[in-house]
């Protein structure tokens, strides 16, 4: 801290965070040293301002069919410089010039699902998240990409065959279905005989 002219009995202390309890003490020193510090003062709150922080680790995907999952990494207390503290999702599918715009009021929140019968699996949407508290609207996000939840696969592997390896043994090969839209990520395939 700066250091004050000892005729000066005030001071202005900036650079503080909105909305934070503070409390202060004083030192008197001279060219021998510095004294001991005064009691505290009584706790004084800074007042609130707009939250100017951004969400981080914005992502999301997966879900059902015809959502949008998005999720963000909450912003803590300390940064949320007010009551009322709430984020704001915007998103668009990739190549759109509208947003669509979304309101969560819960402090805790992390999490945002758009249900919308439109929406065709794997879709890319452009997503920002962005805050807002009782003193206005802060700061959004970069833009991140996040796709739509999937569909079950629409097609079916191709190029099945069958080839005895013993009396009790049958290998079965086929070829794998390549990943696009319409298909999504093939986690896994199921042999059934009959």
């Amino acid at each position: 801290p700066e250091v004050i002219n000892g005729r000066t009995h005030r001071a202005t202390v900036v650079d503080l965070s909105p909305w934070v309890e503070y409390e202060f003490r004083v030192v008197a020193s001279n060219s021998v040293g510095i004294g001991e510090p005064s009691r505290p003062s009584a706790l004084l709150k800074t007042k609130a301002a707009v939250p100017v922080v951004a969400p981080t680790n914005i992502s999301g995907g997966g879900g059902s069919r015809s959502e949008l999952v998005i999720t963000w990494e909450p912003v803590s207390e300390e940064l949320q410089n007010g009551e009322g503290f709430g984020y704001i999702v915007m998103f668009r599918p990739l190549g759109s010039t509208t947003w669509t715009k979304a309101v969560v009021a819960s402090v805790e929140s992390s999490k945002y699902v758009y249900r919308n019968e439109s929406i065709t699996p794997l879709s890319p949407f452009e997503v920002k998240v962005g805050v807002y508290n009782n003193e206005g609207e802060g700061t959004l996000s970069s833009i991140s990409i996040v796709y739509s939840g999937e569909d079950e696969p629409q097609m079916a592997p191709a190029g099945a065959s069958a080839l005895s390896v013993s009396a009790a043994a049958v290998e079965v090969s086929w070829l794998p279905i390549p990943w696009n839209r319409h298909t999504g990520r093939v986690l896994g395939y199921e042999v059934r005989g009959w």
